[in-house]
């Protein structure tokens, strides 16, 4: 396992990660503070707890909603896969249906050919 060892509201915390998993850890410890720092700056000195609260709170909040936009999106994406899959049903019959008609068709055009041909002539030989 990796240390690394990140700064969140003023304190130092040396956290454990996965191998390769250090700048992400870095990243995620920054953005935390980040927001600490807006809160404090919006809402003054009210304490490091109730801030850090506050900050859990306000990422939960788009983690709930970007959890929400997923659900909508795969909803989304599943019935355009049903739409997918009853176009593709409509367009295989057709092409079915189309199939069967050229079939009659050609059917008809030899039975035509047939009508219209005119008879072998036989010839008988004297002879």
């Amino acid at each position: 396992m990796a240390q690394v060892s990140v700064n969140i509201a003023g304190r130092h915390y040396r956290m454990a990660c996965d191998e390769g998993q250090e700048e992400h850890l870095m990243r995620l410890a920054k953005d935390i503070d980040s927001r600490i720092g807006q809160l404090r700056t919006a809402f003054g000195e009210i304490g490091d707890q109730r801030l850090t609260v506050m900050a859990a709170v306000t990422i939960a909040d788009e983690l709930y909603e970007a959890r929400a936009r997923i659900r909508a999106l795969e909803s989304d994406l599943e019935g355009q896969r049903d739409a997918r899959a009853s176009a593709l049903a409509r367009l295989e019959a057709g092409e079915e249906a189309v199939a069967r008609t050229i079939d009659e068709v050609a059917e008809r055009l030899e039975r035509l050919a047939r009508d219209i041909s005119p008879a072998p002539v036989t010839t008988i030989g004297m002879g």
